[in-house]
């Protein structure tokens, strides 16, 4: 029996992202993009099914359930693109990109297509940074 290779965690979002309607794929990978260029310390994987950016950086110990690591997991349920950040309503988000008033504390993001993306660009990487000070170091 031959051995699968086990994929990175890198290389399991790129064959995720490049599953996706072609349209969908390009707009997801800008994202991707946008999202890794805001700072070295954010790494990806799959989790919930879709790819998902965390902080790599350490932290304090913490409840698994408050995932307090995760920054952003996208939901592409339908090919909609929708941002998902999990502990969202954190950052006082002044420039409208954070949606939704969630009991749980997460807050969403939709793009309905790649100029969506490039005109929320800056303020997705001012939402991500601002998250990332607020990190339990």
């Amino acid at each position: 029996m031959a051995k699968s290779i086990k994929l990175t965690d890198s290389e399991q979002v790129t064959k995720h992202i490049n599953a996706l309607d072609p349209t969908a794929s390009k707009i997801v990978q800008t994202l991707r993009k946008i999202i890794l260029n805001t700072d070295k310390e954010i790494g990806e994987r799959i989790k919930w099914n879709n790819p998902s950016f965390y902080y790599t950086g350490e932290m304090k110990p913490f409840d698994p359930k408050e995932y307090k690591r995760e920054i952003i997991v996208f939901n592409l349920f339908k090919n909609r693109i929708m941002l998902v950040f999990p502990s969202g309503a954190r950052v006082n988000d002044k420039s409208g990109l954070l949606e939704g008033d969630f009991k749980d504390g997460r807050r969403i993001t939709i793009f309905k297509d790649i100029n969506d993306v490039k005109s929320k660009e800056k303020n997705l990487q001012s939402v991500i940074k601002t998250w990332l000070k607020m990190v339990d170091k």
